[in-house]
């Protein structure tokens, strides 16, 4: 599929979900029974996505920054259990941590780390995660971080219902001042053990919804980071490496490299990351697309940033495609937060 049938595809997904269209599927009607037979097949290898704990890395991070007149910066995680860390056994090995951590560097002030995310949501929970969010108004967040897609696409949603609630959430976040990235639906082909057709058809459900996911959140204020490709060439070739003991989730490993890829929009989104990394670098394709193409295009490469640019044209709006220069987030001392002992259930 060329990149202008991929942006084709996305917009109309996008659209129906603005409009109240439900019937479009991710991967084509006729391909359900095989898929069906094909996930019985993988569950046998593969973790399901709802078992096991989930550390609790909610704190403050950056204890060396305090200072008495400055309040921390908010940090709020969302979404399902790449949001939330599972597979993972220590709280600084969560993405949650480790980007609380790399923020507190780059701002020199404290973060204060609140997680809401929930191991096996669907894009449908995000409505009662931003309640939890905004329950208290005196204390939103600075900046929210989305995870969240990889089940919609195993639970066969379809795609104009995942967007429709996740740019409602956008919305919603973005109308109280909070700023918003999200992190779209990870490359559902990479998971070891998951053979063809499945594997094939896995990775154009997923793409098709990571595209469209980007659409409605830039249309709704927000930033997004493709997960896709970064769960793609290195997942496939250290898949032990990359993927945790249940070889569906991401290792420590997997959730740095994650965290690397979300850090430097995480950072943009708060007006904290270099100017000169802001302009648009003709040597790394980067440079403004209507949305549609951007979304599309960041679909297939992993840790492309796109966010709104300009104002509504001939060919819809138009957005910022930027290919970030990844640096490495370091797991934080234990020292960096005073994160509970305990674990919870997901």
């Amino acid at each position: 599929m060329t990149s202008m049938s991929r942006a084709r595809v996305a917009r109309r997904i996008a659209a129906g979900a603005a409009y109240g269209g439900g019937g479009i599927g991710l991967a084509g009607a006729a391909a359900v029974g095989l898929l069906l037979a094909e996930v019985q097949l993988a569950k046998r290898h593969v973790g399901n996505g709802s078992g096991g704990r989930v550390p609790v890395a909610d704190g403050l991070y950056g204890n060396s920054y305090v200072t008495p007149d400055e309040p921390p910066l908010r940090l709020t995680m969302l979404g399902d259990s790449t949001a939330a860390g599972q597979g993972v056994h220590r709280a600084g090995q969560t993405p949650g941590a480790l980007l609380a951590s790399g923020l507190s560097a780059v701002a020199e002030r404290p973060v204060e780390l609140h997680n809401v995310a929930l191991p096996g949501a669907t894009s449908d929970d995000l409505d009662r995660q931003v309640a939890l969010v905004l329950a208290n108004p005196a204390r939103v967040p600075d900046v929210c971080v989305i995870m969240i897609g990889a089940n919609d696409v195993t639970h066969h949603m379809p795609a104009t219902r995942s967007v429709r609630h996740l740019s409602a959430a956008v919305r919603r976040l973005r109308t109280v001042g909070a700023e918003v990235v999200v992190g779209t639906c990870p490359d559902l082909g990479t998971v070891e053990q998951v053979g063809q057709p499945l594997r094939w058809l896995a990775r154009r459900a997923s793409r098709q919804l990571a595209a469209a996911q980007t659409i409605g959140t830039v249309e709704q204020g927000g930033r997004t980071v493709s997960l896709g490709d970064m769960l793609g060439p290195e997942f496939e070739a250290n898949p032990r490496e990359l993927f945790g003991p249940d070889n569906y989730h991401p290792s420590a490993e997997g959730y740095a490299t994650a965290a690397m890829a979300m850090l430097p929009t995480v950072c943009a989104a708060l007006a904290l990351w270099p100017a000169e990394e802001e302009r648009p670098d003709v040597s790394r394709r980067e440079g403004f697309l209507p949305v549609a193409r951007a979304a599309a295009e960041a679909a297939s490469e992993a840790g492309t940033e796109v966010t709104a640019a300009m104002p509504t044209g001939s060919r819809g709006p138009w957005a910022l495609l930027k290919r970030r220069k990844r640096r490495r987030v370091q797991e934080p001392e234990p020292q960096a937060a005073p994160v509970p002992s305990t674990q919870r259930t997901p």
